[in-house]
C-alpha cells in the first residue's frame, strides 16, 4: 500500500515522505496512529500545498540536530561501578544509564537513539558511544567507566 506519512517514522521515512508499505503494517499501525494518511490524489494535493512548511521544519530539525551533536561531543560521562581485579564491571553500563545521566545534564533523548558497543559496556575503561540525532546525523559520545573504591 502506498502511504503518505504525517510525521517522521523511525526507519521508514520523515514527514511528507511517499512509501510503499506492507497492507497490514498500513492498515493496523500507521493508519490508525495518525502517522501516515493512504496515497491518494487528494492527500497528495494537500501535502504539495504544505511543501514548503515540511522542508522548514526538516531544517529547523537538521539545524538542532547538529547543535546537540557539537553539545554531546564535548560531553565525557564518567561511571563509578564496583568491579573486580582484572576491571570486569559487576553488572553492567547500558543505554538506559547513559540515557538517565544524560538527563541529568538536560538532554532528552530517547533511550534507543543510544547505541553501546554490543549493548553493554562490562568493562572498565573509556568508550566511545553512538547517539543518533535527526537523519543520518550520529554524535560521538565519550564514556569513562572506573572501578569503584572498595572498602
Amino acid at each position: 500500500m502506498k502511504i503518505i506519512l504525517n510525521q517522521d517514522v523511525v526507519g521508514l521515512g520523515e514527514e511528507g515522505d511517499i512509501r510503499e508499505v506492507a497492507d497490514g503494517y498500513a492498515r493496523n499501525y500507521l493508519l490508525p496512529r495518525k502517522l501516515a494518511v493512504q496515497h491518494n490524489r487528494q492527500n497528495l494535493a494537500q501535502f504539495t500545498s504544505h511543501k514548503s512548511a515540511i522542508e522548514g521544519r526538516k531544517e529547523e530539525k537538521r539545524k538542532e540536530a547538529m547543535g546537540l551533536k557539537e553539545r554531546l561531543e564535548a560531553e565525557e560521562l564518567q561511571f563509578s561501578m564496583p568491579a573486580g581485579e582484572s576491571g570486569k564491571l559487576f553488572g553492567s553500563v547500558t543505554n538506559a544509564l547513559i540515557g538517565a545521566e544524560l538527563e541529568k545534564r538536560g538532554f532528552t533523548l530517547e533511550r534507543r537513539r543510544i547505541e553501546v558497543p554490543e549493548h553493554h559496556i562490562r568493562q572498565t575503561g573509556s568508550f566511545t558511544v553512538k547517539v543518533k540525532l535527526y537523519g543520518n546525523e550520529e554524535a560521538a559520545l565519550k564514556v569513562v567507566v572506573e572501578a569503584a573504591k572498595q572498602e
